[in-house]
C-alpha cells in the first residue's frame, strides 16, 4: 500500500505559537528523514490566501480574524514551512483554504496522481489540521496513521483525548519511533 506523510500548516508563523518548538520540530524532522530515506513522498500542506483575503468570509469566526488583521499576521511567514523541516525541491507543497488538509486544495488530486492509500499525519494543531484532515480522509477510505508526537496542539488535554480517545476509532495511532520500527 503506498503511503505518504503529510506535514501540516508547520508554518514560520504557527511555530512561533508553540511553547517548545525546537523539540516538536526535531520530531517532525525525524519523521521526515525517515519518509525521504524509504522513498515515502512528503507531502507539505499551509494555509494561504491571496492578498486581501478574498476567500475567506466574515461569517468564518477563525479565518475573519485574519481578513481584519487583528492577528497582526507576517504574511510571508503565514506560508512559509519552518527552515528546520523544509521541503525539498522536488517536494510538493499543497495549498489550503481552511482547516482541512483537503479543503479548497488540490490534494486530493495529488494523492490519487501518486497512488497514495494511506496517509501519516503531522502537524500543527491536533484540533485543528489533523482532526480535519483526519475525519476527511477517513470519509474518502484512506487508510490513516497519526505520529501523535509529530502533532501538537497549544491545548495540551484537547491533544491527550484526541489522540488517545478521539483518533483510534479512525486510524492507527503512534509515535515516531514506533513507525520507524515498523516500516
Amino acid at each position: 500500500m503506498k503511503t505518504a506523510l503529510l506535514v501540516m500548516d508547520v508554518q514560520v508563523a504557527t511555530v512561533k505559537t508553540l511553547g517548545q518548538a525546537e523539540e516538536y520540530l526535531a520530531i517532525v524532522a525525524e519523521a521526515i528523514e525517515t519518509a525521504r530515506n524509504l522513498t515515502i513522498p512528503v507531502i507539505y500542506v499551509v494555509v494561504g490566501f491571496r492578498k486581501g483575503f478574498p476567500e475567506v468570509s466574515p461569517n468564518n469566526k477563525s479565518f475573519s480574524l485574519l481578513k481584519n488583521g487583528s492577528m497582526n499576521l507576517d504574511e510571508a511567514d503565514a506560508m512559509q514551512v519552518h527552515a528546520s523541516v523544509a521541503p525539498l525541491g522536488h517536494e510538493v507543497v499543497i495549498c489550503k483554504k481552511r482547516v482541512s488538509a483537503f479543503a479548497g486544495s488540490d490534494l486530493e488530486v495529488v494523492l490519487r496522481a501518486y497512488g497514495i492509500q494511506h496517509l501519516v499525519l503531522t502537524g500543527i494543531a491536533t484540533s485543528g489540521v489533523v482532526l480535519s484532515t483526519l475525519r476527511e480522509a477517513a470519509d474518502k477510505d484512506f487508510k490513516i496513521t497519526v505520529l501523535a508526537d509529530a502533532c501538537t496542539d497549544r491545548d495540551e488535554e484537547v491533544h491527550r483525548v484526541l489522540i488517545t480517545k478521539i483518533f483510534p476509532r479512525q486510524a492507527e495511532v503512534m509515535q515516531v519511533k514506533e513507525w520507524k520500527n515498523a516500516l
